[in-house]
């Protein structure tokens, strides 16, 4: 036949004759839209209960639980809320698919200052005060509103793609939570570690209450700073230093101890208002101390000429030059001794209107909290507002002060400064910095003053100033020895806790484990109580007139606890308020009229640290023993629900509840930024879902390394897009060319091509990698092997290749059934890899191959994959032929940019080769179809040096040549045999095809 007879005019139109992809799985997602549907059809089919049924049924399946840190009611989700949940979700599904039970049981907190306070801002917008409502009736009204949040956020996590058990989520609130926090709280009254103690603790004046480490937030803050003197009294006589040379008679030696009575110690300080409750001056006996007197001073300075200040040598010039001293003289050295029997005079001693209130010694004291790095080397001491003052107040017996109200307020009979303000009820600050900087400048005291701007603790609630202030509080002793026959890794909480951290719990990532370890190594004991209405109370008796130190101070008595207990389980936590009902538990047992009822309610973080006992033990889906397999939280969750669940469960379980910890960090914008309303810079789930869906925000959360900080916004959201479209792309390509496969077309691996059998090897690779993956909560690893192999191995070489055997090969050749049976391998395992990820988008793959009114890709397993898949031998020689495909398709770009050529198939390619090995590696398979040419030629012969070489893979050239022959109608490849077969305008392989 010739040539003129085979023209696109005479040849018939054969592409009803070709096996063009079919599918109704379309290229749009249109994920906003259709997730719904979804969701709606896994509630209707009860996926989650079927899953726990299937494992029923099983019978063999491993537990797995998450136990989901709770949570506060209160707000709708941050993007911070989504990506927790999220990558638990991650967790759960994944360890189900890879054969486990894996049940997650959603909570929520429901106490606390977060929800105390949105009710206390309704109060002050409506003109109301809080403490003139009834306890149980204000409770209530928390309550409820805890309620309503819990079921909007239910909804929005299950927006999500999240599944769980949201039919029946734990809540802190419920009754028998409450009665289990109760009893867990008793436990420690019972096992001696809670005692009441009087210590300066973290308070916001503007919620009134102590609070906790995981409360508290630091942010800039602009401070007062004063330099202020104490004056010398008496002391200090001590022998000269031994070293200096120079001899001294009485005269002199007296002289000198008369310097120093006529000197002043100088103090630093950024909290002024603390100065009314100083009680000692700090110093650090190996620091270098000297004795200065001022020789000339600066216009406005407030020193003397001829005044002596105490000081370290190492701040003597910065302290001067605050002080506007233009000159001065060390006079001489003041060691360790000296200073420690000096006494000094409060800066307000003998003031006016003091009315003797600062008429005592201050004495001068060694502490190991000193240094010289910053202020003046000594540091004023009070023990009722600090750590390390109060630590100095225990060790020489300093007095605590009560001078500061739970409002921030100075008590109103403190002379000079009663009723003032430290922090006022908005956050900003009082007057009280700025009287006690005249107090001090009209007494003489004040050397100099400034401002500085530090990092400043702020409630992380109301966002105002925190002070330290001491106050009656409850604690529980986590170096108190435990006899309570749970001492295996252990015999205090603390105890227990390190070697939980360090023998039983592993951390991902591993620096969570010595951040943990650092911040429970170096704690102070647990403060409990909290001066609120909304919580769990402390269920305990104090005996009248008893002091804390008594043995009889609280009431430890067994029956009470049970019949408190059992009040509770019925009646919710509100009882313990109610009128009489200290009578009714005590009544029988001991004189209720022996005894007060505490008021104060738990820590929030007990209650939440408490979840192990009423969820994963309790709970019908909980654990055999109380333990969880992972708790995943944000990273600021180590002083938080990582830090007090361990604390709490060392107490009453003996160790950690959980055996793996998962951080991820914290969210940032594009540039890194802090999101902030303020800034305009956050990214809500809700406007994320309405413009992409659920699955972007999934997949973006897949593609960070959460265990760092991650970043989004809308440009790193449209690069996640892109990635989705890509995958979306390959997974339509596999249903397309899968239509119709049946079980008749499969062929065994055995007699597959080797393009095949490699893919295969690649699957056991991947189903390897995949599941180590996974249970090392390594998402991103995951996605990005699972997303290479799509768009590198697959879509770019594999199915590119094997698109013309799918096209135009005959129906039932053994190539094109080997093609779709791999599809169908490929199928199940990257549906059911990329299931926990892309939770909505592979059940629409499912469904499109697997339509069903109960089926869904969320009942599936991964499946297993054949270890002998694997073929290190076979992909050694495909790597080498996947080189040499690097350079041909490379330098056919160079003539396809050229325009010379407009497809790869017009071309038949030179293909120089000098190494042997490759070279026959190359022959031995259809080397023309994997470069999807229609022809090549493979030679060992020197290349010309206009070939085509690529610099990283040297050993390979080509040479261009063009295809000799025609085109075909039906596969276009341009073979010199088209047109001379019975079917007109095809090549051989089309011609049977057809036949």
């Amino acid at each position: 036949m010739s040539s003129d007879q085979t023209t696109e005019t005479s040849a018939p139109d054969y592409r009803g004759t070709v096996f063009l992809p079919k599918t109704e799985f379309p290229m749009r997602a249109g994920l906003p839209a259709r997730e719904p549907e979804w969701l709606a059809r896994w509630e209707k089919i009860g996926i989650y209960d079927r899953l726990r049924e299937k494992a029923a049924r099983e019978g063999n399946r491993a537990p797995f639980t998450l136990h989901d840190g709770p949570p506060y009611a209160n707000g709708h989700l941050h993007i911070g809320h989504a990506l927790n949940k999220i990558l638990k979700d991650f967790i759960t599904r994944s360890q189900q698919m890879m054969g486990r039970d894996a049940r997650y049981v959603p909570g929520w907190d429901c106490h606390g200052l977060p929800i105390e306070w949105k009710i206390e801002e309704q109060y002050r917008a409506k003109g109301l005060d809080k403490d003139e409502v009834d306890v149980v009736a204000f409770r209530r009204e928390c309550r409820a509103f805890a309620d309503k949040w819990v079921d909007i956020q239910r909804e929005e996590f299950q927006r999500l793609g999240v599944y769980g058990n949201w039919a029946d989520p734990y809540l802190t609130m419920n009754y028998h939570a409450e009665a289990v926090i109760a009893e867990e709280f008793m436990k420690f009254l019972m096992n001696g570690t809670l005692y009441q103690g009087s210590k300066p603790v973290m308070w916001s004046p503007v919620e009134k209450t102590a609070l906790a480490e995981a409360e508290v937030e630091y942010h800039d803050h602009t401070s007062h700073t004063i330099w202020v003197r104490f004056r010398v009294r008496r002391g200090g006589n001590a022998p000269m230093p031994t070293e200096d040379p120079v001899e001294y008679d009485d005269a002199d030696q007296a002289l000198l101890a008369d310097q120093l009575h006529q000197a002043a110690v100088v103090i630093w300080t950024t909290t002024p208002w603390t100065i009314p409750q100083n009680r000692a001056v700090s110093f650090h006996p190996s620091i270098a101390y000297g004795l200065y007197r001022v020789d000339a001073v600066e216009e406005k300075s407030t020193a003397t000429e001829g005044e002596l200040l105490l000081m370290a040598d190492a701040l003597a010039q910065s302290v001067m030059d605050q002080a506007k001293v233009s000159g001065f003289t060390r006079t001489r050295d003041v060691g360790a001794t000296e200073l420690e029997g000096l006494t000094l005079a409060h800066p307000y001693a003998g003031v006016e209107g003091a009315n003797g209130e600062w008429d005592f010694d201050v004495p001068c004291l060694p502490g190991d909290h000193v240094t010289d790095e910053a202020g003046t080397g000594f540091v004023h001491t009070a023990p009722s507002h600090g750590d390390d003052d109060y630590q100095m107040g225990l060790k020489f017996g300093l007095p605590m002060t009560y001078n500061v109200e739970p409002d921030g307020t100075y008590r109103k009979d403190l002379p000079l400064f009663g009723g003032e303000a430290i922090i006022e009820a908005d956050g900003k600050d009082g007057p009280a910095n700025v009287s006690n900087i005249k107090q001090l400048a009209w007494a003489g005291a004040l050397l100099a003053k400034g401002k500085i701007k530090h990092s400043y603790p702020h409630s992380w609630r109301s966002k105002a100033p925190l002070i330290y202030r001491n106050t009656p509080q409850w604690f529980a002793a986590i170096d108190h020895k435990l006899d309570d026959g749970m001492g295996e890794y252990g015999d205090t909480i603390r105890a227990r806790a390190l070697t939980s951290i360090e023998e039983l719990v592993t951390f991902t990532p591993e620096k969570g484990k010595n951040r943990l370890h650092s911040m429970i190594e170096n704690r102070p004991d647990w403060v409990l109580s909290r001066q609120r209405a909304w919580g769990v109370p402390l269920t305990c008796f104090v005996k009248k007139g008893a002091k804390p130190t008594d043995d009889d101070f609280l009431l430890r008595n067994a029956e009470v606890n049970a019949r408190i207990s059992a009040a509770f389980e019925t009646e919710g936590a509100d009882v313990w308020y109610q009128d009489g009902f200290k009578e009714k538990v005590l009544s029988g047992l001991v004189n209720p009229d022996d005894y007060e009822q505490v008021f104060d309610v738990l820590d929030v973080w007990f209650d939440s640290g408490s979840t192990h006992a009423f969820v994963l033990r309790d709970r019908a889906d909980g654990t055999e023993d109380g333990i969880a397999d992972v708790y995943l939280e944000g990273t600021d969750q180590h002083r938080g629900w990582f830090h007090s669940s361990l604390l709490q469960a060392c107490a009453t379980k003996g160790r950690a509840p959980y055996r793996n910890v998962v951080t991820h960090g914290f969210t940032l914008d594009e540039k890194g930024m802090k999101m902030s309303k303020s800034l305009g810079n956050t990214i809500v789930p809700e406007e994320v879902i309405k413009q992409y869906g659920a699955d972007i925000l999934r997949l973006w959360v897949a593609q960070t390394d959460f265990t760092e900080d991650q970043r989004i916004g809308p440009e790193i959201l449209k690069g996640v897009a892109d990635s989705y479209r890509r995958l979306r792309n390959t997974l339509r390509f596999m249903l397309g060319n899968l239509d119709g496969f049946s079980e008749a077309e499969r062929v065994a691996p055995a007699e597959m091509p080797e393009l095949e059998r490699w893919v295969l090897h690649r699957l056991a690779q991947l189903d390897t990698e995949v599941r180590k993956g996974y249970d090392a909560f390594d998402f991103q690893g995951v996605f990005q092997q699972l997303f290479n192999f799509c768009t590198v191995d697959l879509s770019a070489f594999y199915f590119d290749i094997r698109k013309d055997v799918l096209y135009c090969d005959a129906e039932d050749s053994l190539r094109r059934r080997a093609a779709r049976t791999v599809l169908d391998l490929l199928f199940h395992r990257l549906t059911t890899w990329l299931a926990p990820i892309l939770v909505f988008t592979m059940e629409d793959v499912w469904l499109s191959r697997f339509p069903g009114d109960d089926a869904s890709v969320h009942l599936e397993d991964i499946p297993e994959t054949p270890a002998d898949w694997a073929d290190a031998e076979l992909a050694a020689k495909w790597d080498g032929i996947r080189r040499a495909r690097r350079v041909v398709t490379a330098a056919l770009e160079v003539q396809r940019t050229a325009k010379v050529i407009g497809a790869s198939l017009e071309a038949a390619p030179v293909v120089h080769v000098e190494e042997a090995e490759l070279l026959a590696a190359l022959k031995s398979v259809a080397f023309e179809d994997v470069c999807i040419t229609s022809d090549i030629s493979l030679t060992a012969d020197p290349a010309p040096q206009e070939a085509f070489r690529l610099p990283e893979l040297p050993g390979i050239a080509v040479v261009f040549e063009k295809a000799d022959g025609e085109k075909c109608e039906r596969c276009w490849k341009i073979l010199p045999d088209v047109g001379n077969h019975a079917h007109p305008g095809t090549c051989k392989r089309c011609d049977a095809a057809l036949d």
